[in-house]
């Protein structure tokens, strides 16, 4: 049963989900008070808070609460099921609580609001007072700039508003944790208040709070904040916007092969800050215009610059390897030197959509990507060259050529890609891969020559000697025109073969001229490829311009050389080394 003392204000009443505020003393009927959360009736002077449908609370108190306006206050009559005699209670009693009799509840709503529930034991609530801007919030290790101040639960400031705002870096743990996954759900512009129990109010190095408070309330105002991303996961190239951009992150980034436009300002990370490059002093105003993805500036600039909206600014800050000791290195940019960008990011246009353009137009653009591709390939940018090569062969899948002639072209033009991705894997070590793009074209065309010898020329250089050598002869009897490329790779073959015999005979050596319990030590088997040339001094062995259906050679023509005659061990190596390989081993004692 309720009895209403005060009315309230307003017409809301709090609902699940919402957060209530409200003080409580428990009497018994003949007005023993026996609990309390108020100073003068013993209590600690603080209110009770709960999340309506979702905190720990006694059944009658879930029934009347909700029928309270703000500021009401009401005295309940509850029976024992109702309190703390509930079957399954969740709250414990007291001690010495007389929950087995009816009791009166004075309760005082001193608030409700709609709860966002930061941690799930509800140690860390907020109260949204005016909304923010945008969607994005603070993490990780963003740099943030904030007003707070801090109260006790019975209202006492415990921490008054500072001459200027606080200014921290998430996740360094310079404020207490709770208020730190409060301000983490919080956008720029907007004011809240945090309600932190103490199990959340770790030490921090910019705040001190005192001890004894079992909950904190923290006013902040979000500032602003200042993105810091990592983009290698270890500290050493780091991307700060300055400036927003306008759109969503990421669907409104550049996309692979999007014509970008910048300016920047490169400085070397020195005591003087020296500027060695800044587009409106050096390029007459003018911003840079580069395609992603074709190398054109350096590796840690194309990363960040992607991940950036138009009209960002942002201060990149770039270790050696990812600036310009693996790039064209200006000539006032020393080698091993740390650098920084500051990048505005002007627009972009998205790359052209195939989709309506006749055959004629797309094997335009597939020559235009294919030679950026071929660029790539001759400055040793294997690993971006295929992603060209795969990008025209991804989108052939949408291509349907109207007429044998057509056809032709089209399967000529999407063989020649395979084989320059072959190519590619090949440079970077990636046999098997190459073989298995080979295999692509001869499976639509087994006699393809250059397919063949490219196939050939992977299994050289992975050690399978005879399946090159089958692949080499092939060559020969299929077309006459190749004999003298297949000729030059059987020599090479020839060449490679007889060098791991002397390596394995040079182990080998005296083993079993040794009397039996002679042989004490280990014999260790080397798969080194040391000394093997992968192709010749003209380069032609991996040259994806050329994107003519001709054979290459890729090794060339030295002198016959005589084999030497062959022992049981030597003969037995070749074999024996691919099984170690297969097994996983590089190395094979023998005792």
């Amino acid at each position: 049963m309720k009895a209403m003392i005060r009315s309230g204000v307003g017409t809301r009443k709090p609902l699940e989900g919402d957060q209530v505020i409200f003080h409580c003393t428990i009497r018994t009927l003949d007005g023993v008070t026996v609990n309390s959360t108020r100073l003068e009736h013993g209590g600690k002077g603080y209110p009770n808070r709960y999340v309506l449908g979702m905190s720990k609370m006694l059944l009658g108190l879930c029934e009347g609460i909700p029928t309270m306006l703000r500021g009401e206050v009401a005295v309940f009559k509850m029976k024992p099921e109702l309190h703390y005699a509930e079957v399954d209670c969740p709250v414990t009693a007291p001690d010495d609580f007389p929950k087995d009799v009816e009791l009166h509840f004075e309760i005082e709503l001193l608030d409700f609001f709609k709860a966002k529930i930061v941690s799930e034991d509800m140690g860390v609530v907020k109260k949204i007072i005016d909304e923010g801007q945008g969607w994005e919030c603070p993490r990780e290790p963003y740099e943030v700039e904030a007003w707070i101040t801090a109260k006790a639960a019975d209202g006492n400031m415990i921490l008054p508003r500072m001459n200027n705002p606080y200014h921290f870096t998430f996740g360094k743990s310079e404020i207490p944790k709770g208020v730190e996954m409060g301000i983490g759900t919080m956008t720029k512009g907007e004011k809240a208040v945090i309600y932190v129990n103490n199990g959340y109010l770790s030490e921090s190095s910019l705040m001190q709070i005192p001890e004894g408070h079992e909950e904190v309330q923290f006013e902040v105002e979000l500032i602003h904040f200042t993105q810091v991303r990592d983009m290698l996961g270890d500290g050493r190239l780091i991307k700060r916007r300055i400036r927003d951009g306008k759109g969503e992150f990421p669907m409104d980034c550049p996309l692979q092969d999007s014509l970008l436009r910048v300016h920047y300002k490169g400085m070397l990370l020195d005591e003087e800050r020296f500027v060695f490059y800044d587009t409106r002093v050096d390029n007459n105003g003018e911003p840079l215009e580069f395609c992603s993805g074709e190398g054109l500036v350096p590796e840690g600039f194309e990363m960040s610059v992607r991940l950036m909206l138009p009209g960002e600014i942002s201060i990149i800050t770039c270790p050696p390897d990812y600036a310009y000791d693996r790039f064209k290195r200006p000539a006032n940019v020393p080698e091993g030197a740390h650098v920084q960008w500051e990048i505005e990011l002007l627009g972009f246009e998205m790359p052209k959509d195939w989709t309506g353009l006749n055959f004629q137009n797309i094997m335009d653009e597939v020559e235009k990507i294919k030679s950026t591709g071929n660029r790539l390939f001759k400055e040793g940018k294997y690993e971006l060259a295929k992603a060209k090569y795969e990008k025209v062969l991804r989108e052939y899948n949408h291509v349907n050529p109207q007429d044998d002639e057509e056809g032709k072209i089209f399967l000529n033009s999407r063989n020649a890609l395979h084989l320059n991705v072959a190519a590619c894997y090949q440079k970077m070590g990636e046999y098997r891969k190459s073989i298995e793009t080979c295999n692509k074209v001869l499976d639509g065309n087994p006699v393809h020559a250059k397919a063949i010898y490219r196939r050939g020329m992977a299994y050289m250089l992975h050690g399978d000697f005879e399946e090159a050598r089958k692949d080499f002869n092939a060559m020969i009897s299929m077309e006459k025109s190749s004999e003298s490329d297949a000729n030059a790779a059987l020599q090479k073959l020839k060449q490679l073969e007889l060098e791991a015999e002397r390596k394995a005979r040079k182990q080998f050596k005296g083993l079993f001229d040794k009397k039996p319990g002679e042989i004490s030590g280990a014999v260790n088997i080397s798969t080194d490829n040391e000394g093997i040339e992968t192709q010749n001094s003209d380069g032609k062995l991996a040259d994806p311009e050329d994107s003519q259906e001709g054979r290459e050679s890729s090794v060339a023509a030295g002198e016959p050389v005589e084999p030497e005659k062959l022992g049981f061990l030597t003969r037995l190596w070749p074999s024996g080394r691919r099984i170690f390989g297969s097994l996983g081993l590089n190395r094979c004692s023998i005792l």
